[in-house]
C-alpha cells in the first residue's frame, strides 16, 4: 500500500463505476480511507466491498448530489465512519441527449443542470465548511467539454461545466487564506460508460458517428485521469490552491492525430471503439411539464 494519502479520508461522488471508481481505487492504494457514493446504494456498497476485500479502507453511502440534505448526510457519514474529512471530489455528473437545445425536454435539461451545477455547489459547501473549520482539506471539482468554449448540441452538459469553472475559480479566491486547497480537473475523453453509451435526439444519430474517430484518437483509460486527481489530492499541492489540470494535453492531441494519419495512410484496420447510440424523441412542447 502506498503512502501519499496515508491517514486521509476522501469522499468521491459518482464513484461506483467509471472515473469515480478509478479515483477511489487509486486513492485507496495510496492509503486513503474512501467513501464510495452514487445514487444507488447497492452499486456503491458492492464497489466498497470490493476495495475492502483487497485490504483497503472503504465504505459506501448513497447520495443524489442534487439533494442538499443527502449531500450533507454524505459528509456527516464520512466523518462519523472514519473520524475526519480531508478530500472531496465532485465527480458525479449527468449529460443529456445529443441534439438541439430546442429539442431537449426541459425536464431533462433541468435534471442535468441540477446534478452538475447544484451537485457541485452542494458538495463544495459541505466540504469547505468542514475544511475551513479544521484549517485543511482539498476540494477537487471536475469539468469537461464546454469548460473553454460553447458546445452546440451538448448545451445542458457543456454550459453547466463552464459554470463549474467560474464557480470554482471564485471559491479559490475566497478561500485562498483559509488553509484549504481548491482545484479543477478536466479528465478529457475516457473509455467509460458515459462515452460508450450515448443518446441522440432523433435525426441526429449520424452526427455522432464521427465521435468514434475522436474517441479512437484521444480517448484514454480513466486511470490516467485518476493519477492526475491523486496528484491534486496529495501533499504536492499543499499551499498551491487553484491548480487547473487538463489530462488532454497538446502532446496527446498531436499524438492522436499522427496515429490516425498514419493508420489511414497505410490503410491499417481501425481499432474497435464501441459506441452505442440510443434514440430519444424530440421535445415538441406539448408534453406535460
Amino acid at each position: 500500500m502506498g503512502s501519499l494519502l496515508s491517514g486521509k479520508v476522501a469522499v468521491i461522488t459518482g464513484s461506483s463505476r467509471g472515473l469515480g471508481l478509478s479515483m477511489a481505487q487509486r486513492f485507496a492504494r495510496e492509503g486513503a480511507a474512501v467513501v464510495i457514493s452514487s445514487r444507488r446504494q447497492q452499486a456503491s456498497q458492492q464497489a466498497a466491498e470490493n476495495l475492502s476485500r483487497q485490504g483497503y479502507s472503504a465504505a459506501a453511502c448513497a447520495c443524489d448530489v442534487a439533494d442538499l440534505q443527502q449531500v450533507e448526510a454524505l459528509a456527516d457519514y464520512a466523518v462519523r465512519t472514519f473520524g475526519r474529512l480531508d478530500i472531496w471530489v465532485n465527480n458525479a455528473a449527468l449529460s443529456s441527449a445529443y441534439g438541439p437545445t430546442l429539442d431537449i425536454d426541459p425536464r431533462e435539461f433541468e435534471r442535468v443542470t441540477r446534478a452538475n451545477i447544484f451537485g457541485t455547489y452542494y458538495g463544495s459547501m459541505a466540504a469547505l465548511r468542514r475544511f475551513t473549520a479544521q484549517g485543511s482539506g482539498k476540494l477537487i471539482n471536475l469539468v469537461g467539454r464546454g469548460d473553454d468554449r460553447p458546445a452546440p448540441f451538448q448545451n445542458a452538459y457543456a454550459s453547466s461545466k463552464i459554470w463549474v469553472v467560474w464557480f470554482t475559480r471564485a471559491l479559490i479566491q475566497e478561500t485562498r487564506h483559509l488553509g484549504v486547497e481548491v482545484h479543477l480537473l478536466n479528465p478529457g475523453l475516457m473509455f467509460t460508460d458515459l462515452v460508450g453509451e450515448v443518446q441522440a435526439i432523433e435525426g441526429f444519430e449520424d452526427k455522432l458517428r464521427p465521435f468514434e474517430t475522436v474517441l479512437r484518437m484521444w480517448g484514454r483509460p480513466p486511470e490516467l485521469a485518476a493519477e492526475r486527481a491523486l496528484w491534486l489530492a496529495s501533499s504536492a499541492t499543499d499551499g498551491r490552491t487553484g491548480q487547473y489540470v487538463k489530462v488532454l494535453t497538446p502532446g496527446i492531441i498531436l499524438g492522436g492525430l499522427l496515429r490516425e494519419g498514419f493508420r489511414r495512410l497505410f490503410r491499417r484496420p481501425q481499432p474497435r471503439v464501441d459506441i452505442h447510440i440510443a434514440t430519444v424523441p424530440k421535445f415538441t412542447g406539448d408534453q406535460p411539464h
